[in-house]
């Protein structure tokens, strides 16, 4: 009789431990989808601010417009549906580039630096661009805790029975990440 008690706590615990952890995979699932909404939300809102951003910049730099093209084909390709998140962070890296030379190309212009729709356009792509990062971050910290999850001993076991997958880390590009990894440079 003990035996068989013993053996019916054992069952129990097993498959409290199955139910506890398959929980734990659809939170963390789901978890990563709405960090993942978080980066949608900021990647419209930057889609957005292009147009104006790019209108503002066109009546002072009309001979640059092959810069200006290249902004609103990057919005473009970023905007496109991606059948990888392999593919969203490079059309999204290419889109941080040409954003970039925007900006460097005001510097050029001492009108444009002081147009106020300019700076205001600027202030909130940079603000945009500070949410995105933060995003991003924690759609990877969401990725690392599900794939950890997921290549832990047992519960790879529930991950596997139950067909979880695991998530693609928002990736910088290789030249951004070398970019990134340069000391900045300070010029007085």
């Amino acid at each position: 009789m003990n035996g068989i008690v013993l053996a019916v706590i054992l069952l129990v615990v097993v498959g409290i431990y199955f139910v506890m952890t398959y929980n734990a995979f659809v939170t963390l699932r789901n978890r990563v989808k709405e960090a993942w909404s978080d980066i949608e939300v900021q990647m419209k809102r930057r889609y957005d601010l292009i147009p104006n951003l790019v209108e503002t910049v066109k009546g002072y730099v009309k001979h640059e417009s092959s810069t200006l093209e290249k902004v609103i084909q990057a919005r473009n390709m970023a905007m496109a549906p991606h059948e990888s998140m392999k593919e969203v962070s490079a059309s999204e890296n290419m889109l941080t580039g040409a954003l970039k030379s925007i900006f460097a190309l005001s510097e050029s212009y001492p009108d444009l630096k002081a147009n106020q729709n300019f700076l205001e356009l600027q202030r909130e792509v940079r603000d945009t661009e500070d949410k995105l990062q933060a995003a991003r971050r924690f759609y990877n910290g969401n990725v690392l805790a599900l794939n950890t999850k997921m290549e832990l001993f047992p519960s790879n076991a529930v991950a596997s029975l139950f067909k979880f997958e695991k998530a693609d880390f928002f990736e910088l590009d290789e030249a951004e990440a070398k970019e990134a990894r340069q000391p900045v440079k300070i010029q007085f």
